[in-house]
């Protein structure tokens, strides 16, 4: 009987459709988890095989949990809407429906093939109405809500309303715009549409002036993952800063409980600090300077109030407000050349700029300390959404400035004593004040509060903790996302009815913003209510539909509610989250702060949405070279090359088998080929080689149903597994697989006879079988709990090894091995599972515990060295003393070979260690 993966595989896998095998319901007698993978986006390339590494851990650990009793939610679905999609309907003029649907049903006949053990009665796609009602109707909430500081959460926007109205805003600490103060007559005086701006200043979703990265080939705003070197990464098309009204998201009110509350996870440290950083929590004061000729004043937010006596220019972000107001006329038309130019960068880029560029703007602000006049210039080093756009530049203590300074031959005055302002800027600290007046002797510390305690106490300023975490931009203008519920009347938003949602996407004739430039849902016809006022024309961004997905998986046929209160007061939060690191910042915050507001109107039972957070790594593309002579179509081996002026080519991996070329099949592959020669080594085309990123244009894409087909899907999981760590990236190389492959088969064997038949049988196991099968349960165990999946891989190869050295096929040994090897290779254990005579699935077993009885040592393999070197090894049992040790190893006929008849000077025995015999 051989294993005939591929019958096997194809008969489980309908085996487990059928029976529902994965299929979970609320179940209060079981205790839950929930295992998720990062949603993904199914493109149209489909799967490669590094893809699919982290879905495979965490089935690995899904099917290890439910061995261990758990009531296991593994769900799978699709992040559907996205820009992809939509730049293929432009360019084809199908509609993304299409393209998505064909790609998503490529992506499931992929995953089914591999075996995952996902419960896939709780697939949904994000880009269907049923899912996007509730992504809606979150949307709705958050714009019906405003964040109260006193209470620190989110509360219904109506009882503010009812504050206004009773008391003004005198008394609301609200986390908001630039609302000016009023009383409640002034409030019931107020007309609709002015009471609604003042509501709009408040809500948790508003509508607000802002910079964003515009694509005009695009017709969208972009993110800022979305471009690179001023281009859109998608297309490679101009990308502008500009200001546009835009719906945003309050998620800067959360700032501080997403530090907080970040410490409750099991992330890891370097992930955790990702996010602090993101976030950017920093304490100091707001300053107000003076400007020349002028009332107004230059706002500014800074860490370091203790350096003010050292500024020496300020800069402001060249998107300021105030910018053409402060410039003079004859720096106008430099001014604004900078400005054009700064538009074309996206603020990541921005602030990884090393090289100094800036504008002076004619301008001059006052120092509230001293009274000096201080040059006032425009750069892109400084950001207009962080801080107030506007910063005091210390040259002497900060590199940025510093190198400004240097550049356009600014002052630098040293202010904290320490360091060698000559060269670099001294940026720690610590040190004493100097040249600072009242704060000379001072240490860094006291002098930062004495001087906030001075800017308060003079009235220009106060004491204030910023973050460096933005309100998110919420709008597209893109046709293949959400629609917004939300309506216009007299220019302002309002809300549709929760009973009308969801607001279905309307057809359009084309995806391409309109001729006079608005989205592509204003070519859409009766976009309005049934009283005629228009629909919002932007849709919704790519991370809207997974900001709160892992909550609908927990009731995704609810139609009633997200997600019941039952069930997630089951499930309540992901017990174990799967993915890139690409999502270490985006995704992340902004489904913390999606579940945060929902758990603060009591719809989630948990702060936090994920619990353990694991990043796998990347699986990197193994590229071939072949080598062709210049001038010819002749190739040469990897060792030749260097006789003749070759050129490099990348060859496709699959007409490569362990860097040996298919030669018959490179022919085939490009018609260009079709004649070629090669010149051989030892009969064979060898191949050269390096580690790239996996991509098309590199042909070291491997796609995971070729591995399938050859070797089967238990072969490919544990292949995946034994590539190296999980949280490293490795290369993909088939050089190992077959031994993968080969293991599979060895342990198939165990349950065999002599004559190939199935035969398993009752006979007591001995010493050796139990510790053998003991061990690698205890080592499995631990791995799978510390995510070594690649160490437990090795294990099950030794103790299989170990096993067919012994002869073994007891059913004591073979029957928890099985079970121990199910979560890795489910298909080959099924099978073996069944055909010791189970008639329930092996998901349902019960995963081994190991007794340490059976692991405890009785015997030891002694190293016997003569003068220091190894000669020979010797076992002998644990319960000699040193006496017996050395007089058994005397005893030994290799011993007498190497002593030659001579007697040993000295006997040293370290018990359990080692013997050296000194002659």
């Amino acid at each position: 009987m051989e294993y005939n993966f591929v019958d096997i595989e194809k008969k489980w896998q309908q085996r487990w459709r059928e029976n529902k095998t994965y299929k979970v319901d609320v179940d209060a007698s079981r205790p839950k988890f929930y295992v998720l993978d990062m949603f993904p986006y199914p493109s149209g390339a489909g799967l490669h095989v590094g893809h699919p590494l982290g879905y495979i851990a965490s089935d690995i650990f899904s099917r290890f949990k439910r061995l261990e009793g758990f009531n296991v939610l593994h769900p799978m679905g699709y992040d559907a809407f996205g820009l992809p999609a939509e730049q293929y309907a432009i360019q084809t003029g199908q509609h993304p429906a299409i393209t998505t649907d064909i790609n998503i049903k490529r992506y499931r006949e992929q995953l089914d093939k591999i075996g995952f053990s996902y419960d896939w009665s709780r697939e949904f796609r994000t880009c269907n109405p049923s899912y996007y009602k509730w992504t809606q109707w979150a949307f709705l909430l958050m714009f019906r809500s405003y964040y109260n500081n006193k209470t620190q959460k989110a509360e219904p926007i109506d009882g503010l309303i009812e504050e206004f109205r009773i008391n003004g805003n005198g008394n609301v600490d609200a986390a908001c715009g630039d609302v000016p103060a009023f009383t409640a007559a002034e409030w019931n005086a107020m007309g609709e549409t002015a009471q609604q701006e003042i509501l709009l200043q408040y809500r948790i979703a508003y509508l607000a002036d802002t910079m964003v990265n515009w694509c005009a080939e695009l017709g969208t705003v972009l993110a800022n993952d979305e471009v690179k070197d001023g281009l859109s990464v998608r297309g490679g098309f101009p990308v502008v800063q500009r200001k546009m009204r835009q719906w945003s998201l309050r998620i800067s009110a959360y700032a501080q409980r997403l530090l907080d509350e970040l410490e409750e996870l099991e992330w890891t440290d370097s992930l955790k600090e990702i996010q602090r950083n993101w976030i950017g929590r920093s304490q100091g004061a707001q300053v107000f300077f003076g400007l020349k000729d002028s009332e107004k004043q230059l706002e500014v937010f800074t860490t370091r109030p203790d350096t003010i006596f050292g500024v020496t220019f300020m800069v402001i972000a060249p998107e300021h407000d105030m910018v053409m107001e402060l410039t003079t006329p004859e720096c106008r038309e430099a001014v604004q050349a900078y400005i054009d130019e700064t538009k074309k960068r996206s603020e990541r880029e921005r602030m990884a700029e090393k090289r100094v560029s800036g504008q002076f703007t004619g301008g001059y602000a006052i120092n509230p300390f001293n009274g000096k006049q201080i040059p006032i210039y425009i750069s892109d080093y400084v950001l207009i959404g962080y801080g107030t756009g506007a910063i005091m530049a210390v040259p002497a203590h900060d590199s940025r400035d510093y190198a400004f300074a240097k550049h356009f031959g600014i002052d630098i005055i040293e202010v904290v004593a320490g360091g060698d302002i000559t060269n670099e800027s001294y940026d720690a600290k610590e040190g004493k004040l100097i040249n600072s007046d009242f704060l000379n002797g001072m240490e860094v510390k006291q002098a930062v509060n004495r001087a906030i305690d001075e800017v308060e106490a003079r009235g220009i300023g106060k004491r204030q903790i910023n973050y460096r975490l933005r309100d998110a931009i919420f709008s597209r203008q893109r046709y293949w996302g959400e629609p917004f519920p939300i309506y216009f009347k007299d220019g302002l938003p309002y809300a549709i009815e929760d009973d009308k949602l969801p607001l279905e996407l309307p057809e359009v004739d084309a995806f391409l913003p309109t001729e006079t430039g608005e989205p592509p849902l204003g070519r859409a016809k009766n976009w309005a209510t049934t009283d005629g006022y228009p629909f919002e024309l932007s849709t919704m961004p790519g991370f809207a539909g997974s900001s709160a997905y892992y909550l609908r998986y927990m009731d995704p046929t609810n139609d009633k509610a997200l997600v019941s209160k039952e069930a997630n007061e089951y499930w309540r939060n992901v017990d174990l989250y799967i993915g890139g690191t690409e999502h270490a910042t985006g995704h992340l915050i902004y489904s913390r702060f999606w579940n945060k507001f929902l758990y603060d109107l009591g719809f989630v039972a948990e702060k936090e949405p994920f619990k353990k957070l694991i990043n796998q790594g990347m699986i990197q593309g193994r590229s071939s070279f072949v080598y062709r002579v210049q001038g010819t179509n002749k190739f040469v081996s990897l060792g030749l090359k260097d006789k003749y002026q070759t050129q490099e080519i990348h060859v496709d991996v699959n007409v490569v088998s362990n860097d040996i070329l298919d030669t018959e099949a490179f022919k085939k592959w490009r018609p260009e080929f079709a004649t070629a020669e090669f010149e051989l080594e030892d009969g064979k085309y060898v191949c050269g080689w390096a580690v790239e990123k996996m991509s098309k244009s590199m042909f070291n894409v491997v796609n995971p149903d070729d591995i399938v087909e050859r070797y089967g899907a238990d072969t490919l999981r544990m292949y995946e597994m034994f590539l190296g760590p999980l949280e490293q990236s490795k290369p993909w190389d088939t050089k190992g697989i077959d031994g993968v492959h080969r293991f599979l088969r060895k342990f198939w064997r165990l349950f065999l006879n002599s004559n190939g038949e199935f035969q398993v049988t009752n006979d007591k196991p001995s010493a050796d079988e139990l510790k053998a099968l003991h061990r690698t349960i205890k080592k499995v165990r631990e791995d799978i709990e510390n995510f070594s999946f690649n160490t437990s891989v090795s294990a099950f190869m030794v103790c299989v090894n170990e096993l067919t050295d012994l002869k073994c096929n007891k059913r004591d040994i073979l029957e928890p091995l099985t079970v121990l090897l199910s979560p890795f290779a489910p298909h080959i254990t099924e099978e073996l599972w069944s055909l010791l005579g189970y008639t329930t699935t092996i998901n349902d077993a019960k995963y081994p515990v190991h007794n340490e009885e059976y692991l405890v040592e009785t015997s030891f393999e002694y190293p016997v060295s003569f003068n220091g070197k190894l000669r020979f090894k010797k076992v002998l049992p644990l319960s000699l003393n040193p006496k017996q040790v050395e007089e058994a190893v005397l005893a030994d006929e290799q011993a007498a070979k190497f002593l030659e008849g001579k007697s040993p000077k000295k006997v040293i025995v370290v018990p359990g260690k080692i013997v050296n015999i000194v002659i």
